[in-house]
């Protein structure tokens, strides 16, 4: 049985990245987490104190960037600098959609996208991989749950951290950041024709991996994980 590329896209906080890594995992795969790519070119606009999007897009185009995947956590390399510690911060969530919605930025971002998952056996999340990154995966998933459900998750991550962070803050910029990302102009989240809508409000993230296996099979009758 041939390695299968699979795609997981769907909203913040629905679990994508926990559930890749586990799936990944599980498979002997690897895995790519897209939204930390472009969160690192959030940051590295915000260090820069860029704001206006061909100043952003000149700034990325030049940009040295290395993913390297490990067992707990994708690490993003810029310029030599592995910026992973830095690129989960609430201003970096905050600005995020924007920069992600430039379409030089996600020209960039996608090259390197897809050049990563050309040998299959690999496993990418985002919000558009399925509908623009590999229209061709073997296996797409919709994931996603209530805007509440995800929130709580979310802020269960943030407050660690981020003490200052209310439920009703984290829930607004959830719902904000839905709205940008399925009305930006350039690839917006929606789900691919092809991809199985998963609501994984009422899993745990081994659940919803185990959900995601049992669609492989169901798919590929040869698949085994």
């Amino acid at each position: 049985m041939k390695k299968l590329s699979i795609a997981i896209d769907g909203p913040a906080g629905a679990g994508k990245s926990s559930v890749s890594k586990i799936l990944a995992a599980r498979l002997g795969y690897a895995y790519l987490d897209t939204g930390a790519m472009y969160r690192a070119v959030t940051y590295e606009a915000l260090e820069s104190k860029l704001d206006k999007p061909e100043d952003i897009v000149s700034m990325t185009k030049k940009l040295d960037m290395e993913v390297k995947p490990d067992k707990d956590v994708m690490h993003v390399i810029v310029d030599g600098k592995d910026v992973t510690p830095y690129i989960r911060t609430p201003e970096v969530s905050s600005h995020v959609s924007e920069v992600s919605a430039i379409g030089g930025v996600r020209t960039a971002m996608v090259a390197i996208q897809r050049k990563q998952a050309e040998k299959g056996g690999i496993v990418l999340d985002g919000r558009d991989i399925g509908t623009t990154v590999l229209p061709k995966a073997d296996v797409k998933i919709f994931l996603t749950a209530s805007v509440h459900t995800r929130a709580v998750r979310r802020f269960k991550e943030l407050t660690e951290g981020h003490p200052e962070m209310t439920m009703e803050d984290v829930e607004k910029e959830i719902s904000r950041r839905d709205y940008l990302d399925s009305h930006r102009d350039i690839s917006p989240l929606k789900q691919a024709e092809d991809a199985v809508l998963l609501d994984n409000g009422d899993l745990t993230l081994e659940g919803t991996a185990e959900a995601i296996i049992h669609i492989c099979r169901s798919r590929f009758p040869g698949f085994d994980a």
